[in-house]
């Protein structure tokens, strides 16, 4: 059993590097600069979610990515299948990663918070 998760984390490592290999070779300015955050792959290795930062872009940017990813993934499956001397290779489906932008909001109210905190105790003194 750990056989089979140590094979599905090297895959998953694998694509979060050929992923943005195979982007980079597209016409399209806008999927060229994507970035890649995580891959993690189904059991069998069939399917696999890629994990994409959003905190750049718009709404309306993020559907054109998803959309425009979705029509080149062959392209992309070819590329890594090639890179790796694959049989197959996972069908992708893209997401976006908002937990940065997430962690990047808690970030900022817990220091707000602490420079509250600062403020009230200069003037309790």
């Amino acid at each position: 059993m750990i056989d089979k998760s140590i094979k599905i984390q090297r895959t998953q490592s694998v694509l979060r590097e050929l992923i943005p290999e195979a982007l980079s070779t597209l016409e399209d300015e806008m999927l060229r600069g994507v970035c890649v955050i995580d891959v993690e792959c189904s059991r069998g290795k069939y399917d696999a979610i890629v994990y994409l930062d959003g905190s750049v872009y718009d709404e309306a940017e993020k559907r054109y990515i998803v959309s425009h990813l979705d029509r080149v993934q062959r392209h992309i499956q070819t590329h890594c299948m090639q890179a790796e001397g694959w049989f197959r290779c996972p069908h992708f489906k893209f997401r976006f990663d908002d937990s940065l932008e997430r962690q990047n909001k808690m970030d900022a109210l817990f220091a707000k918070v602490e420079e509250e905190l600062k403020k009230g105790k200069k003037s309790d003194d």
